[in-house]
């Protein structure tokens, strides 16, 4: 059987053992409804609050409010995972009396399509958006930010670290900038929690998105954070769960699961992380050094630990996607006709490659449970599938990529 080495971690990651522990029993033995008077209903809710504290805490929220032994949601809300969570920020606050009549927001073209696809519907509602524009190394250009802000400004929706190429964002200085116009700053930090430090009194954050899954918690799961006063229209009207903003029956298990999958995933994270950095640099200097005519995207310095982000030229990325598979190697491309389109990733175009190099795209994104035999097993058969891929393509001739027929193939 060949090697199996799973390299998508930015996807999703395996669930830690210790998230599991602590979901099981309430799947199991305590199942009752946190809404419901008896004994079991009571355990839940009282377990919610304690999942609640927990994930606050991790990010230096402000400590809720105990009321005759119920500690009332404060600052954290859970949501049915990120992208409701960012929907929930973005709807919420625009059409919610905290925006106080502005009718405009700034993100970058870089963003989630959770973000991109809520502020173009916003759009469609008449309101107005800015996106900014990146360099090279997907960096949100601060002065067309400092530029677009004005009285009208009420959200700026930045992410704290780039899902595709990893870049970090001056998260604390685009929210003093924000402030400074008057304007609410929210962040999707999906990517970015339990891989980085994050504090959002010291960061300035006033709306924060995160999912479990990312950091090795339940899939469908995520949390809003909300600072204190700051005001939102419901997402989802129901029973009043979660503060009113996203009712519906609380998810106990996947809401535990969350807490202490972050817990973990926080404690020792320095340690933790320098291990999967070594890890991704001696992958990036593997792939760079053995596979020519490759482009490594995004920041070389402030990224995510774990992200390596290529380009290969003359390459189709679900090609190599599905090659890679065959070997065992998982990975995952921002260009594949499975996805519904064949155009390259909107962040590769944001950060101006070319459309004919855009296409060939390859993240790796390794985890605390990969090894350096893993890594090793990557380099050699990513290596193998670029050259076979390169060997059959209509644009590789001589040994370099022709980039005239791969602008006329992709035209």
């Amino acid at each position: 059987m060949k090697r199996f080495v799973y390299a998508d971690n930015a996807a999703t990651t395996p669930m830690s053992e210790t998230a599991f522990a602590a979901m099981k029993p309430w799947l199991t033995e305590q199942y009752g409804n946190p809404s419901s008077l008896y004994r079991i209903g009571r355990s839940a809710k009282e377990a919610i609050n304690e999942a609640r504290m927990i994930v606050g805490k991790c990010l230096n929220a402000a400590e809720p409010v105990n009321v005759a032994n119920d500690y009332k949601p404060g600052e954290i809300i859970f949501t049915g995972g990120g992208s409701q969570a960012d929907n929930l920020a973005i709807r919420g606050f625009m059409h919610g009396p905290g925006a106080k009549g502005r009718r405009h927001i700034i993100t970058s073209k870089i963003e989630h399509h959770a973000v991109l696809y809520t502020c173009e519907a916003l759009e469609k509602e008449g309101f107005r958006v800015t996106y900014l524009d990146v360099d090279k190394y997907g960096r949100v250009d601060l002065e067309q930010l400092r530029r677009e802000l004005s009285e009208d400004t009420a959200l700026v929706s930045i992410m704290a670290a780039n899902n595709e190429i990893g870049t970090i964002q001056p998260i604390a200085e685009i929210a003093a900038l924000a402030h400074a116009a008057g304007a609410v700053f929210h962040t999707d930090a999906v990517q970015a929690v339990g891989h980085m430090p994050i504090d959002v009194q010291e960061m300035g954050i006033d709306l924060l998105s995160l999912s479990g899954h990312k950091f090795r918690g339940p899939r469908g799961v995520g949390v809003l954070y909300i600072k204190k006063g700051v005001a939102l229209e419901p997402l989802v009207y129901g029973g009043g769960q979660e503060r009113g903003l996203c009712s519906g029956t609380e998810n106990t298990a996947g809401f535990i699961g969350l807490a202490a999958a972050m817990q973990e995933a926080v404690e020792g994270m320095e340690e933790k992380m320098g291990y999967v950095k070594k890890l991704t640099d001696r992958l990036v200097s593997g792939i760079m050094d053995r596979i020519p005519y490759t482009h490594y995207t995004g920041d070389p310095v402030n990224r995510l630990p774990g992200t390596a982000s290529f380009v290969f030229e003359a390459i189709e990325g679900e090609g190599l996607i599905l090659r890679l598979d065959n070997e065992g190697v998982c990975g995952s491309t921002g260009s594949a006709c499975s996805t519904g389109s064949l155009d390259p990733s909107h962040v590769l175009m944001a950060i101006g490659l070319p459309h004919e190099i855009a296409h060939g795209s390859l993240r790796l994104t390794l985890g605390e449970q990969n090894t350096e035999e893993d890594v090793d097993y990557i380099i050699e058969t990513v290596d193998k599938v670029v050259s076979g891929l390169r060997a059959m393509s209509p644009v590789w001739e001589n040994g370099k990529p022709n980039l005239t027929a791969a602008a006329n193939l992709h035209a």
